[in-house]
């Protein structure tokens, strides 16, 4: 992937393997290939999608940009900074223009403390204000995310799951970040607050213009907030273009099988739905070849020793449609 001066983040061939360790000294015996060699950009102000069943990497790869995990090879270019190679007082720094929103509002947030408190702290952290400052601050957020401002005296278990989530976005957004990453943010809510949800993270994003890393396994969802979404297979990024395109054209067999997952609300509308097969393969040993062939209908003999990279599909009506398929274009040409 080239360095342009349009990305606001770079991620070029990512890794994050995990020692699995076994034996009487607890030696790593193996490794699990979390997220093997993915590279992806996103412009400023836009919303790239992440999906893909659990266990893919997709939150993974969403930490390692966070920095809450140490890549184990690869670059992360935030505005030209390679993240990988920040340590300390400069990371704190870098941190405050990169933010997440984590899946479980309440394992994210401290039951010991007030929202006030966990509100104020960013601007404590980066020495940002008066003690008056900060407090008109956190009433400033409370309004932003549709909370009262007596919510600031209250502890996380007062709240809904939904509040709690509210909270949870507050505390991102308190410094004005540049990125903040979504991991999985209305997976543990209910249907008729996920929409609440996802609304109040557009008008945010509309109001101050972040960019941001949708996470989710949800493609209904994803498609809601995107603007590009990248599927992501045992820790391969297997299909990447703009949301109207991967709906309207998937091209990778993961891909459609994952949209034909998606539930109809019309009754009389028809779509097949495609069963995969088998389970998916164990990350701590990945199949050769293509990741997908062992549960994959069109697999053929090249699918099975031949790693497919990800490249243009100039077969694609969208100009940044890129694909990791052997048989992607001929599959195209028989739908």
């Amino acid at each position: 992937m080239a360095t342009s001066g349009l990305n606001l983040l770079e991620v070029e061939r990512l890794k994050k393997y995990f020692p699995v360790r076994g034996g009487v000294f607890l030696r790593p015996v193996a490794h699990v290939h979390a997220v093997d060699d993915i590279s992806f950009a996103i412009r400023p102000g836009e919303t790239l999608g992440l999906v893909g069943e659990s266990g893919c990497g997709k939150t993974t790869v969403g930490r390692c940009v966070a920095r809450l995990y140490d890549p184990t090879a690869g670059a992360i270019r935030f505005d030209g900074t390679d993240l990988a190679g920040v340590r300390g007082a400069a990371l704190r720094r870098l941190r405050r223009h990169i933010q997440m929103v984590f899946q479980d509002p309440f394992e994210s947030l401290n039951p010991r403390h007030t929202v006030g408190t966990m509100l104020e702290e960013p601007f404590k952290i980066h020495r940002i204000g008066t003690a008056v400052e900060r407090r008109q601050s956190v009433q400033s957020l409370l309004d932003r995310v549709g909370l009262s401002a007596n919510a600031a005296d209250r502890f996380p278990h007062e709240f809904s799951g939904g509040q709690r989530q509210r909270i949870g976005i507050a505390r991102a957004i308190a410094l004005n970040p540049r990125m903040i990453i979504c991991d999985e943010p209305v997976s543990a809510l209910d249907v008729s607050i996920q929409s609440q949800i996802l609304n109040l993270l557009l008008d945010l994003q509309r109001e101050s213009g972040f960019t941001c890393l949708f996470i989710a396994h949800d493609l209904a969802v994803v498609r809601h907030v995107s603007d590009r979404i990248a599927v992501m297979y045992l820790g391969k990024i297997v299909e990447i273009t703009d949301a109207d395109t991967i709906y309207a054209t998937p091209l990778h067999p993961y891909t459609r099988a994952l949209i034909s997952a998606i539930p109809i609300a019309d009754p009389a509308a028809k779509r097949q739905k495609q069963v995969l097969p088998g389970d998916v393969p164990s990350p701590s040993a990945p199949p050769p070849g293509c990741r997908f062939h062992t549960r994959c209908p069109h697999a053929a003999g090249i699918c099975k020793t031949v790693e497919p990279a990800l490249i243009p599909a100039p077969f694609s009506p969208a100009p940044d449609h890129r694909v990791a398929c052997h048989r992607a274009e001929e599959l195209m040409k028989k739908k």
